[in-house]
């Protein structure tokens, strides 16, 4: 029996770097070969809901990462998503009142494809960590640290997440 569902959003974490045009883009997840990388034991279901930068997800996107949450049949979630609203969706889903659920956030500040600089392989550990020991409830996860959805903000100086108070 899978024991964790993820969900696949998009954001940093996921994007590709194109090495003639120096854009970033979307092609598929890296979350297979994370797994597979990092040794992985625990049974994940993962399922791609979209593959979106999180500057232009929308309320329908945002709709439809609830409705996913509330129809898993896991109460272990974790979200890849994109760190510029990563904290608006966490807000969202806390609303939507998934009382029996633990579900954490997570991204990357650099894509997983940039390779020992990426900050995503040790964030996925993080949230996997987290969502397996955290009450029910709706967290964001980044920098090794796990916050309560209303307690943290992206600083955009810094680069870094942090409590509000």
């Amino acid at each position: 029996m899978k024991e964790i569902q993820i969900f696949i959003t998009g954001g940093t974490f996921d994007k590709e770097y194109d090495f003639i045009t120096g854009e970033l883009f979307f092609k598929d997840t890296h979350l297979n070969e994370m797994f597979e990388r990092g040794r992985s034991t625990l049974n994940v279901d993962i399922k791609t809901l979209m593959m979106i930068d999180s500057l232009e997800m929308t309320e329908e996107d945002r709709q439809i990462i609830i409705h996913n949450c509330k129809k898993s049949q896991y109460n272990k979630i974790i979200i890849t998503h994109g760190t510029d609203t990563m904290v608006e969706t966490a807000s969202r889903l806390a609303a939507a009142n998934i009382n029996d659920k633990t579900i954490v956030l997570m991204g990357a500040m650099i894509p997983y494809a940039f390779g020992t600089s990426s900050d995503g392989f040790f964030n996925l550990g993080a949230a996997l960590a987290f969502v397996q020991s955290l009450k029910s409830g709706v967290y964001v996860c980044m920098n090794g640290r796990y916050f309560d959805w209303d307690n943290v903000r992206k600083n955009r100086q810094t680069g870094y997440f942090e409590t509000l108070s």
